[in-house]
């Protein structure tokens, strides 16, 4: 009898709170508000979501072409530009490049140099010493297929600013006795504003500044510089460090003892 009795109390609650859910939305002063709050389900932020795992694609795109692992490429894929821009204008950059300096200071404080001034360390120049970055701004930041005339006609204003961090390197690495050479792409006929932007940067005193000449004509990056190296060593110098923003500064023969690579999501150089 008592079972009975509490069976159909029950019922009658759990009807009565349906009734006050179907009808609360009538009147909120008659009927009291749900018991149960029922809430979507499923629903995930789309767009944080679909911004989120571009970053995380263009970071492994990044970091890949940081380790060699991609194939030759002439722009940065289209939906990393943003991405591309926040890390080269951010503190992300300024880290990445204050790390490679450090390091390589304190493998240069590590080398017993030989007291014969035959100890030498090279460095590239664009992206390594001095800065395109203002260039590279004006053109999507390494979206757009690179233009030799326009980046011409920027290397001849001689305004490039200094990269901060490969400036102390270098400054430490004169001091500590090494012989500085620098090996860069640029042509012949830009070694007066090459000069003067680098003296106007803070760079002074290098051993010898190598710029591609008539019979360096085709060849590629990492062929050059392997030729160059090759030749320095040729005249009793012992290649110990070499800084650079491209692998093809930095790999193919003739190499140095220990390379330092620096960050350059913008552009691809064979």
């Amino acid at each position: 009898m008592n079972m009975s009795f509490f069976r159909s109390f029950l019922f009658l609650g759990l009807l009565s709170v349906a009734f006050c859910q179907e009808h609360s939305d009538t009147d909120p002063h008659l009927f009291p508000r749900p018991l149960i709050i029922e809430l979507p389900q499923n629903v995930e932020p789309q767009c944080d979501s679909s911004i989120e795992e571009t970053r995380l694609r263009c970071t492994g795109w990044r970091v890949a072409g940081e380790a060699n692992n991609l194939s030759p490429w002439k722009t940065i894929p289209d939906e990393c530009i943003d991405y591309v821009k926040d890390y080269m204008l951010g503190r992300s950059y300024e880290i990445d490049l204050q790390m490679v300096s450090n390091e390589a200071a304190r493998f240069a404080k590590s080398i017993d140099l030989k007291g014969d001034g035959m100890d030498a360390w090279i460095f590239d120049i664009d992206e390594t010493l001095l800065s395109n970055l203002p260039y590279y701004a004006e053109h999507g930041y390494g979206l757009e297929i690179f233009d030799h005339a326009q980046f011409d006609k920027w290397v001849l204003e001689g305004v490039a600013p200094t990269i901060e961090p490969s400036l102390k390197l270098y400054k430490e690495v004169l001091r500590l006795g090494f012989k500085i050479f620098l090996l860069t792409g640029r042509t012949e006929n830009k070694r007066n504003i090459t000069v003067n932007n680098l003296i106007e940067a803070g760079f002074h005193n290098w051993e010898r500044l190598i710029l591609r000449g008539n019979e360096d004509h085709g060849k590629t990056a990492v062929a050059f510089k392997s030729d160059k190296r090759k030749e320095i060593m040729e005249e009793g110098f012992r290649i110990i460090g070499n800084s650079g923003d491209q692998w093809s500064d930095l790999i193919g023969s003739a190499l140095s003892v220990r390379s330092f690579k620096l960050s350059n999501p913008m552009y691809f150089i064979s």
